[in-house]
C-alpha cells in the first residue's frame, strides 16, 4: 500500500498543481466563464486514464500465461522508462511550470473553447496515463490483492486535497524538496518494477536465465512473512532473484539515482563575485 500510495500521491499532486495553476490564472484574470472547458478537459483526461487502467486489468486476464507475462514485462519496462523521464523532467521544469502553463493557456484562450479543452486534457492526461500504467505494473508486481489499489486511491485522494489547499492558500510546503525526496523514492520503486518486468519476460521465454538464481534467502526472509511482504510491497524485493534480474536492478538503480540526486543538489559551481574596486582606484 505504501509504495502505491507514494505513486498516487506524487503523480496525482503533479496533476493537481497543473489544474490549480490553470484555474487560478483564469480566476485572477477575470475569466471565470472559461472554467467549464478546463473542467471538461480535466474530466475527459481522468475518464481516459481510468478506461486505460481498466483495459490493462481486464484485457490481460483473457490472455494465456505466456502472453500475460510478456505483456506485463513489456509494460513494466515502458512504465519505468516513463517514470524515469517524468522525475527528471519535473526536476528540470518545476521552476518554470507556472509560466509555461500560463503561456499555453493564453494561446488556447485566443484560439477558442476547443483549444482550451485540449490544453487542459493534455496537461492532465499525460500524468493520468503514466499513473495508470505505473500503478498497474506495480500492482501486478506485488500480487497483494486490493491493498495496492487502495494505497494508490488514497494517494490520489490525498493529492486532490493538497491541491485544493494549495489553491486556497491554506498550505505552503517546499515543493522542490518534496519532489526531490519523492522522486528519489520513486526511482527505488521503479528499480524493483524493472526487475519484476525482467522476471516476467524470462517466464514468457523472451529472455533466458530463469534457472540461474543469484541467491536464495527465502528461509531468512520468507515471502509470506510480514517483513517479506513489506519489502516486496515497498521495494519489490525478491528473496530469490535471477542473475539477470539482479544485474538489471543494479544497472538501473545506481546510475539513475546518482544522476538524479547529483543533478538535484547541483546547479553548477557558484559564480565568482567580482571584487570591489579598492579605495585607491576609486579615488583615481
Amino acid at each position: 500500500m505504501f509504495a502505491n500510495y507514494l505513486i498516487g500521491l506524487r503523480e496525482g499532486l503533479e496533476a493537481s498543481l497543473v489544474v490549480c495553476i490553470l484555474i487560478a490564472y483564469l480566476v485572477k484574470t477575470g475569466r471565470k466563464d472559461r472554467l467549464p472547458p478546463v473542467w471538461a478537459g480535466v474530466g475527459v483526461a481522468v475518464a481516459l486514464s481510468l478506461a486505460f487502467g481498466a483495459v490493462l486489468q481486464f484485457g490481460s486476464t483473457q490472455l494465456s500465461f505466456e502472453a500475460q507475462e510478456a505483456l506485463g514485462g513489456t509494460l513494466s519496462v515502458i512504465a519505468v522508462g516513463l517514470v524515469t523521464w517524468m522525475v527528471f523532467w519535473m526536476r528540470r521544469t518545476a521552476r518554470h511550470l507556472k509560466t509555461e502553463l500560463h503561456g499555453k493557456l493564453d494561446a488556447a484562450l485566443a484560439m477558442g473553447t476547443g483549444a482550451l479543452v485540449l490544453t487542459a486534457f493534455l496537461a492532465v492526461g499525460r500524468e493520468g496515463l503514466e499513473t495508470a500504467l505505473f500503478i498497474w505494473t506495480a500492482v501486478q508486481a506485488t500480487s497483494d490483492g486490493y491493498n495496492p489499489i487502495i494505497g494508490a486511491a488514497l494517494g490520489l485522494l490525498t493529492s486532490v486535497v493538497l491541491g485544493w489547499l494549495f489553491y486556497r492558500g491554506a498550505l505552503k510546503i517546499n515543493l522542490a524538496k518534496f519532489f526531490t525526496w519523492t522522486g528519489a523514492m520513486l526511482v527505488v520503486v521503479a528499480a524493483g518494477v524493472l526487475a519484476y518486468g525482467v522476471h516476467d519476460l524470462q517466464e514468457a521465454g523472451w529472455l533466458g536465465g530463469l534457472d540461474k538464481i543469484a541467491f536464495d534467502i527465502s528461509s531468512t526472509i520468507p515471502k509470506d512473512s510480514w517483513y517479506g511482504t513489506l519489502l516486496k510491497g515497498v521495494f519489490n524485493f525478491q528473496p530469490d532473484p535471477t542473475v539477470f534480474q539482479l544485474a538489471v536492478w543494479e544497472a538501473y538503480l545506481g546510475p539513475v539515482l546518482t544522476a538524479f540526486l547529483v543533478g538535484t543538489a547541483g546547479g553548477g559551481p557558484a559564480k565568482p563575485v567580482a571584487p570591489k574596486p579598492d579605495a585607491a582606484k576609486s579615488a583615481a
